[in-house]
């Protein structure tokens, strides 16, 4: 024992000696590296990759909430009964949290989320002018990651949000009005930013560091924050979407902000990820596909398969029949159940297809065609020309001064919502001739302003959809009003019969950070639920 103290007492007289001439160099561990060798630029790109390649995050609920796509799922089946039928499964608490996570970041691990990458990265960079471009983007990308979290949850922390490495583990929830005066002002600011002279941009995976596109974005972003409040503070919509119109929208379908993915490298397409593991669930819905053939529109031709024959065909992605005098959409709220509420049992059910074992009942309604939406490898829209021109649109319609006629912007905003579909696959690919000649031959009905916004919301919420925007197709619904929807009202769902206008905070808000939840909470009146308004929605 007195040998072990002597050797003990040695060894640290050595260490204690070494660490006063080496102090910093033997406490650092080589396998990491400090702020000043780290490059912001790959904390961009895994923010980008994580917000744009949601999966499970978005399709859970919002998919279906606005009728684009339908499921016979249900609580004894699966989780896409929260989208469908807004009836919850077991996981239910778990998915309406993971959107906040996913953007945030989790409490203890602020590092997690891509909010907390973009503004990590903005602070590493934040006194480097050879980074000003890159500075300027991660705030963009703040903007355009708790937009989508405000939209969704309503008040959310936003002033002391994403500061859980400087200890904010229990920041104050900010009202949605303030949120978005705030983005505005931020938003313009990073626009501003923006030089040929702020550095090359290395982690961007949207526009590869192209400055010039990049204030495209920023603008088309700020247009839709500003058409967001079209119904509660329309004197703020007109002047920050005139400004966002001045300033420079996108200018074409060469501007749509998109990623690519690699599913070889484990960086995949999250979206297609899901619809391969639900492909024999998930069918466009009878109100989409009704809407693309009331139109004469070539995305029904182009968008949608019927898979061949019997259950086994339908539950793989091999192609099937495109052909538009054949497609179906499926009614939402239907289920495989053998109850009133079976999907043989729906106003005019076409039959199944397969005998024996590989029978199926759903075997003649339209799905995503697999070429385009089930590659793991393929493209993920993220904002788009389509979309920015069917907003600026709606501004023109509304006497708003945004460059050119509602009608002008809504025959740019149709035919790029054709055009863009090539972004998806080879087999999405129509041509802006055929485009053109489409968005010339179904012109905006400028008889009255309610004929005009109809339209075009109508058009915003198909375009999306086939975009798989889910979450942006469910806002800009509950936003307009347009299409007018049919609720599904089946048993035990969380909604009181409506579609759902908000997602609940995450049931874990309440204990990590009671004080500000509950703040928040008492400001919605009408509880934390999925039924209350966020302030906008009126």
């Amino acid at each position: 024992m007195k040998k072990l103290l002597i050797y003990i007492g040695i060894t640290s007289a050595l260490l204690q000696a070494g660490c006063t001439k080496n102090f910093e160099e033997i406490n650092t561990d080589p396998t990491q590296t400090d702020a000043a060798h780290y490059d912001p630029n790959y904390l961009l790109t895994s923010a980008q990759y994580m917000f744009s390649s949601q999966g499970y995050n978005i399709s859970l609920f919002t998919s279906m909430w606005a009728q684009t796509m339908a499921s016979t799922s249900s609580l004894s089946s699966n989780y896409l009964s929260n989208a469908d039928k807004y009836v919850a499964s077991s996981g239910t608490p778990d998915y309406q949290g993971r959107l906040w996570n996913n953007n945030y970041g989790q409490s203890d691990q602020f590092w997690t989320g891509a909010g907390s990458m973009v503004y990590e990265a903005a602070s590493l960079t934040a006194d480097d002018a050879s980074k000003s471009n890159l500075n300027a983007i991660c705030k963009i990308m703040k903007v355009l990651l708790l937009q989508e979290l405000t939209d969704v949850y309503g008040d959310i922390p936003y002033s002391q949000a994403l500061q859980g490495k400087a200890g904010v583990t229990q920041p104050v929830y900010d009202k949605q009005q303030d949120i978005y005066n705030t983005m505005f002002k931020e938003l313009e600011a990073a626009i501003g930013q923006l030089s040929t002279s702020g550095g090359a941009v290395s982690g961007d995976l949207y526009y590869k560091g192209d400055v010039a596109k990049w204030k495209k974005f920023g603008y088309s972003l700020m247009l839709r924050l500003a058409m967001r409040l079209t119904k509660v503070d329309a004197a703020t919509a007109k002047t920050w979407a005139e400004k966002a119109a001045a300033g420079g929208t996108f200018a074409g379908v060469a501007d749509d902000a998109f990623i690519a993915t690699q599913n070889s490298t484990g960086h995949d397409n999250a979206q297609a990820r899901v619809y391969n593991t639900d492909i024999y669930q998930t069918r466009w819905s009878k109100t989409f596909i009704d809407y693309l053939r009331a139109n004469n529109d070539p995305r029904l031709g182009v968008i949608a398969e019927v898979p061949a024959d019997g259950l086994a065909a339908n539950q793989t992605s091999s192609p099937g029949v495109t052909t538009a005098a054949v497609q179906l959409g499926m009614p939402n709220g239907y289920d495989l159940n053998g109850g009133p509420t079976d999907i043989t049992h729906a106003p005019g059910y076409p039959g199944g297809t397969g005998t024996g074992a590989n029978a199926t009942p759903i075997g003649k309604y339209s799905r995503p065609r697999t070429s385009m939406y089930a590659n793991r490898s393929g493209n993920i829209f993220v904002l788009t020309y389509a979309e920015t021109e069917l907003m600026l649109a709606e501004a023109a319609a509304r006497g708003w001064s945004v460059g050119a006629t509602a009608a002008a912007h809504y025959r740019n905003g149709v035919s790029a919502a054709l055009q863009s579909l090539a972004v998806l696959g080879a087999d999405g690919a129509i041509s802006a001739t055929i485009a053109d000649a489409y968005a010339l031959a179904h012109p905006l009905n400028i008889t009255s302003l309610d004929a005009s916004l109809k339209q075009i919301n109508e058009q915003y919420w198909a375009t999306t959809g086939a975009f798989f925007l889910y979450v942006e197709t469910w806002i800009n619904w509950k936003r307009s009003g347009y299409p007018v929807l049919t609720p599904v009202n089946y048993q035990s769902n969380f909604s009181n019969g409506t579609i759902p206008r908000r997602q609940p905070y995450p049931t874990i808000e309440a204990n990590l950070n009671k004080a500000n939840y509950n703040d928040a909470v008492s400001r919605i009146g009408t509880g934390d639920n999925w039924t209350s308004r966020v302030w906008w929605d009126k």
